[in-house]
């Protein structure tokens, strides 16, 4: 895979690693108008562009770039789950560094993840043990297969484009996933700081859309500008709001528009990448979703990068890469267990009544842009 051009930094303030859990937080403060409500943004940064991959740790995808930068919280291969995480002769699982096509798709409803953190159903632990990964892995298939993809990472070799932007740019190495749950529930927290209640993707309630205010309403309100630049079914339309009628010409053909207004210096001021999530022979998926393969996602990434970084829009473009949760691979930071606000009261559905007060697991999170220090 060629490799991708970093050169054209500019110097400000350094965007350092810090416990951020919300992209939101982050768009709204770099985009935030000045009152008059004129649509101007007073800062260097006026487009956020938000990729977020799929199903991936940090450690299981970035953990072994500390060895590019030893300042990472990453992985040294001592890191290790036992077969029975309460059982101390029992087999222990240590961390690699062989990933490569990762054909398994490791356990990520609710319960899964409980038992990954905690290593059984008691909640209580504090800080959050980490230790259940390779038990829950193994008790999907009885064998010791998946808990050794489980506890497996990519050397920074076998995922160059991250390994050059991990080099050239910002790796947040606190962020978690907004919920101990699956891909949608996360996804809506992406863009609305909310799941509304839910902990998990049921087909009926995302065909219904989901009702909560989004950043898109934010930024309607406020005269600036958005685009969805999707490649087959946007997950973005899960939220009610978006299905009215005047955004519809907010959804654009990646394919055909992406590039062409990055070079035209026509992308909006916030900027949502959505991959392709169905797999095909001819369109093979890409985005990271096990077991869909993590090259087509590099391909992505370095596309994006290289069309923004040729863009005249680069000198005021921030480009956030980042993970909807981790997808059941194994991370050794804890969760943040305590303290976490939910965000609107709303309590989950029987069995669980989750109230949205801990976070998922930790996902990887780059931060691009020529206002960024090297390495940081």
């Amino acid at each position: 895979m060629a490799m991708i051009t970093t050169t054209g930094r500019r110097k400000m303030t350094t965007i350092r690693r810090n416990p951020a859990t919300l992209l939101l937080l982050i768009a709204l403060a770099v985009l935030h108008p000045v009152p008059c409500r004129t649509g101007s943004i007073p800062g260097p940064i006026k487009t956020v562009v938000v990729l977020v991959m799929e199903n991936r740790s940090f450690d299981h995808m970035l953990g072994w770039m500390k060895r590019i930068n030893p300042e990472i919280d990453g992985v040294t291969g001592a890191e290790s789950n036992r077969l029975k995480a309460t059982d101390p002769s029992s087999p222990r699982f240590f961390f690699n560094n062989t990933s490569q096509y990762v054909d398994a798709d490791p356990g990520h409803s609710f319960q899964a993840i409980r038992e990954q953190i905690f290593g059984s159903e008691d909640v209580s632990a504090f800080p959050a043990p980490m230790n259940g990964f390779v038990q829950q892995a193994y008790s999907m298939t009885n064998s010791t297969a998946m808990p050794t993809e489980v506890m497996n990472g990519f050397e920074p070799e076998s995922v160059p484009v991250y390994q050059a932007l991990v080099s050239e740019f910002a790796v947040f190495d606190r962020w978690f996933a907004s919920v101990p749950a699956s891909t949608q529930p996360n996804r809506l927290y992406v863009h609305s700081a909310t799941s509304h209640g839910a902990t998990s993707n049921i087909p009926a309630l995302l065909i219904e859309g989901y009702p909560q205010r989004t950043i898109f309403d934010c930024l309607d309100e406020e005269g600036l500008s958005f685009g969805i630049y999707y490649q087959n079914i946007p997950a973005t339309m899960f939220y009610k709001s978006l299905r009215k009628l005047r955004f519809a010409t907010k959804f654009r053909p990646y394919d055909l528009r992406f590039k062409a207004d990055a070079r035209a210096g026509r992308l909006p001021n916030y900027v949502v990448v959505e991959q392709r999530y169905m797999d095909s022979k001819a369109l093979p998926a890409n985005d990271d979703h096990p077991s869909h393969d993590v090259y087509q996602g590099q391909l992505l990434v370095k596309e994006v990068y290289e069309a923004l970084r040729s863009s005249p829009q680069w000198n005021e473009t921030l480009l956030l890469i980042t993970y909807d949760e981790h997808g059941g691979f194994y991370d050794h930071v804890p969760t943040p267990v305590r303290d976490v606000p939910s965000p609107d009261g709303i309590v989950g559905p029987e069995p669980f009544f989750f109230k949205f007060d801990r976070l998922g697991v930790r996902v990887p999170t780059i931060a691009i842009s020529p206002w960024i220090e090297k390495a940081t």
